[in-house]
């Protein structure tokens, strides 16, 4: 299947798990989305682990700008308090339009699965038809021990109540992916 199959399956699939997608061309309009995002939702944090020294600098200074506070370590601290969890997935599966997250971190998990809302940013080229190619891959991430991946398919939901679809229970309300133009030499 050619990439922008790909790309347009992985739209449509996140989008029928009501997950928002945005393309984004650089780091920097991602961190304003989610900037912008935590603001317009009244929130008062973002907790980002796991990024470079620039990015977390780069980061820091929008939230700053808007009056948000950026978490990106110790966020058993803030379990309670975290507005949105930015993070990177190393994959997405467009067959099921799943997110692949490497998070051996505490840290990343609390992000993924304790904010009230998780952006994630996904590389164009990292995704993939189905989970069979990207096999060979995470059998590599899984040799090495101590290893969690987590997959994350749309905002947490459950009907385990009398059958009623209820969103956020056990993790974020929403799932924004955010789909990075890849660097061009």
């Amino acid at each position: 299947m050619e990439q922008e199959a790909v790309i347009r399956e992985m739209k449509a699939k996140a989008e029928a798990v009501q997950s928002k997608v945005v393309e984004v061309r650089n780091m920097a309009e991602a961190f304003g989305y989610a900037v912008e995002l935590t603001k317009n939702r009244g929130g008062g944090s973002v907790a980002a682990p796991g990024l470079d020294e620039d990015d977390r600098n780069a980061l820091g200074k929008l939230c700053a700008d808007r009056g948000l506070g950026l978490l990106t370590k110790d966020l058993r601290s803030h379990i309670g308090s975290i507005h949105t969890g930015f993070t990177m997935a190393e994959w997405g599966i467009a067959e099921t339009a799943t997110l692949v997250v490497p998070s051996s971190r505490e840290d990343i998990r609390i992000a993924t699965m304790l904010s009230e809302t998780h952006v994630a940013v996904l590389p164009r080229s990292r995704i993939r038809p189905d989970l069979e190619s990207i096999r060979e891959d995470l059998d590599g991430v899984l040799k090495s021990p101590p290893s969690y991946l987590a997959f994350i398919s749309g905002a947490s939901r459950t009907a385990d109540i009398e059958r009623v679809l209820t969103i956020g229970v056990h993790g974020p309300q929403e799932l924004h992916i955010l789909i990075l133009e890849d660097s061009k030499p």
